[in-house]
């Protein structure tokens, strides 16, 4: 498994969506979203474009519009996500469950490898399977209160009162 770049951006972008959700924003723009993470807008939005026909965004057109989570954030799997944008965890084809295809071994059944990479995939799936974006974005923003970073997507006025 490699996450790619449209993955990290994907989950950068779902992550600041979900920030911009807590603080009480309903709508956060392209531009927004790319410039908080620095992120290349004209790849984010076709990025954005692919989330949001797998069902986990949706837009608002006009001049308050926007992008927003369509769905709860407890519902985003962040190994769905990855799934979705980058393909299958395994390392290899023979130990994907998503995406099997026979390798060259003569013995699948009794091959070290495969089953070294069947555990590697199991890992990995185990641990992004696990977190959903609510967890993720609660860890980030506990995390930037603690170390009282301003929230993204917050008005001044709303910073200054939770700090």
């Amino acid at each position: 498994m490699h996450l790619t770049k449209k993955g990290e951006y994907a989950l950068r972008a779902l992550i600041n969506l979900g920030i911009a959700q807590e603080v009480g924003r309903t709508h956060v723009s392209v531009s927004e979203l790319t410039g908080l993470s620095q992120l290349p807008l004209k790849y984010v939005e076709q990025i954005l474009h692919q989330l949001r026909l797998a069902g986990y965004v949706d837009t608002k057109r006009g001049k308050y519009g926007g992008y927003f989570l369509r769905k709860p954030m407890a519902e985003i799997k962040i190994g769905d996500v990855v799934r979705l944008l980058d393909g299958p965890l395994a390392p290899i084809s023979c130990a994907s469950q998503t995406a099997y295809a026979p390798c060259s071994c003569p013995d699948e059944a009794h091959c070290g490898l495969r089953m070294l990479m069947v555990d590697v995939r199991n890992a990995i799936a185990n641990i992004l399977d696990r977190y959903s974006l609510a967890d993720v974005v609660e860890v980030t923003m506990r995390r930037m209160r603690r170390d009282k970073v301003p929230l993204p997507f917050s008005r001044p006025e709303l910073v200054s009162k939770k700090s």
